[in-house]
């Protein structure tokens, strides 16, 4: 679903409301913000705070068209008529541990993800999700392995009961957008994309129906 005021970013940024947009002619306005604000074309700044901002437009585009996309096709996020047990509103989702590695080309997407507190993370401290109370911590016997310009992120995920996974997954796909080679998740590699990495996770740490009371 998109909200008003994601309605008012769409608007802002792609230059077009969401009601005027077609399908082809959102490709192209994407492909055009996508080259304006790609974090390569920032590298020549010195200023860390040109290129921080960039970003982080540069991850709104991603998101906001992660949205866009299948509202133009007229397709939905989750597929609310599956019979699956994972989409009925009852549903509960907990896990310790989730292992998640991330294959990149890009240097800096440790630090994109988590800041400069990513060395800290490797020496064992944990990372708190924003807008939730999960956590994740790195594996520390893991030192990011390197082939050629091919780096891995790899890190557990642990998250209960009262943690929304629509805010984890989003972060998480909002954090490696356009930046990841690859997503691997407990062992499977998964598309770099809201929906596909949604149902996974909903799939994988599925507990049952109810609070358990």
């Amino acid at each position: 679903m998109i909200s008003p005021e994601e309605k008012k970013e769409i608007q802002e940024i792609f230059g077009q409301s969401l009601e005027a947009l077609d399908a082809e002619t959102f490709e192209q306005l994407h492909k055009e913000q996508r080259l304006k604000y790609h974090p390569d074309k920032f590298e020549k700044y010195e200023d860390e705070v040109v290129k921080e901002l960039a970003n982080r437009r540069f991850q709104r585009i991603e998101a906001l068209a992660e949205k866009v996309k299948p509202f133009l096709k007229g397709e939905k996020k989750i597929p609310q008529k599956s019979q699956e047990d994972i989409f009925r509103d009852e549903a509960q989702f907990a896990f310790e541990g989730m292992k998640i590695e991330i294959i990149t080309k890009d240097k800096d997407l440790k630090y994109r993800l988590f800041g400069t507190r990513y060395r800290w993370l490797e020496r064992g401290d944990k990372f708190k999700v924003p807008n939730t109370n999960a956590k994740i911590i790195m594996d520390e016997g893991h030192a990011g392995n390197s082939i050629g310009f091919t780096e891995s992120i790899r890190m557990y995920l642990t998250f209960t009961e009262s943690d929304s996974l629509f805010e984890i997954t989003q972060w998480l796909f909002q954090s490696i957008a356009g930046q990841a080679d690859a997503l691997i998740i407990q062992g499977n590699r998964i598309p770099v994309d809201l929906q596909e990495m949604m149902v996974y996770i909903m799939r994988k740490s599925f507990l049952r129906l109810g609070n358990g009371e």
